[in-house]
């Protein structure tokens, strides 16, 4: 019993750590020219794999150590954590995963929120030829460049978000919902009572949704709200159902969130890591620049659901090993 509960807690706790490290690795390699561990690998001939082309040289080496090292030290670390906190029960765990979840969460949706009304302010002023009398003549060159508004306007905001929602543990998707429906309804009365409409309004509504209903996924999850469309899992005993949601999350829910990432952001290329790295905005340049920001939304939504599957992991087993919100194993067990 005690040896299945350790091994839980290393699973989970490797996967999520290895999922937060290949993200920090992605950006050292795409954004950063850093070679990666797999390469790294290759360069070395370790456990099989084929020599590189071209070897790595001098400072490259070197970085690609680091990134090796992250993958096996952030590995290490969890399983002498694991290990020396032998009598940590399941729950404890599943609560903190959870909790991370629900950061990143948070941390998505108020960005999201303040950078969509901050985005259509800006691309208000500038289709309507306002901006340059606020901002002058060359930041407004400037915000018509979507690597710069990017980086100046929706970075700080971001990190703005991280401390909100490091403060502010409550969550407004109603009010988020609540924005849709207002944004939406703007652009009707607009449109047909003054005749004017502009590609930012419908860029708006867009963003929003498309968060709204990624980010909500994560956050229902961790509240058990998902609606269940089942035949049999209602009648199963709470045993039945600890085993269901376990080898679910392990065999449907995690390969899901990992093919996200995975084809994703595994080359510069690939549809995650192309718009992210270009900053890339649509067609119309007078409309909101943050069509890259609803391609990160899939990493927000994969990372987030691994964490919360591996929560939701960790509470079945915990189900299964009959343990009691404070550690203890119970010696009454259900069918």
């Amino acid at each position: 019993m005690l040896l299945s509960g350790l091994l839980s807690r290393v699973l989970a706790n490797v996967i999520v750590i290895i999922t937060l490290v290949f993200l920090f690795n992605n950006y050292l390699i795409f954004w950063l020219d850093w070679p990666g561990a797999l390469t790294f690998l290759q360069h070395k001939q370790w456990f099989g794999f084929d020599p590189l082309d071209a070897a790595l040289e001098g400072g490259e080496v070197t970085l690609g150590w680091l990134q090796f090292l992250s993958y096996a030290g952030s590995m290490a670390y969890v399983i002498a954590y694991v290990v020396l906190t032998p009598g940590k029960p399941l729950h404890a765990d599943a609560k903190y995963l959870a909790s991370i979840a629900a950061f990143i969460v948070r941390a998505a949706f108020w960005s999201v929120l303040l950078i969509g009304l901050v985005d259509m302010v800006i691309s208000f002023l500038r289709v309507e030829g306002l901006l340059e009398a606020v901002a002058g003549n060359d930041l407004t060159q400037e915000l018509g460049k979507s690597k710069f508004r990017g980086a100046y306007v929706h970075l700080p905001i971001m990190l703005l978000s991280l401390v909100i929602a490091w403060f502010v543990h409550a969550l407004g998707f109603i009010w988020l919902a609540f924005l849709i429906v207002i944004a939406e309804f703007q652009i009707v009365i607009s449109r047909f009572v003054f005749s004017y409409e502009q590609i930012f309004m419908g860029d708006l509504v867009r963003f929003w949704y498309a968060a709204l209903f990624l980010f909500a996924a994560s956050y229902t999850l961790i509240h058990d709200g998902h609606v269940r469309v089942d035949v049999f899992y209602a009648q199963f005993s709470e045993r039945k159902k600890a085993w269901v949601n376990a080898i679910g999350s392990l065999v449907l829910g995690l390969p899901l969130c990992w093919t996200i990432l995975f084809t994703g952001m595994w080359q510069k290329g690939s549809s995650i890591n192309s718009p992210l790295r270009s900053f890339e905005i649509s067609q119309s340049g007078y409309g909101m620049y943050v069509k890259y920001l609803m391609a990160g939304f899939l990493v927000v939504f994969a990372v987030s659901m691994t964490i919360q599957f591996m929560s939701y992991f960790l509470n079945s087993v915990a189900t299964l090993r009959s343990e009691s919100a404070n550690g203890g194993v119970s010696s009454v067990k259900t069918a």
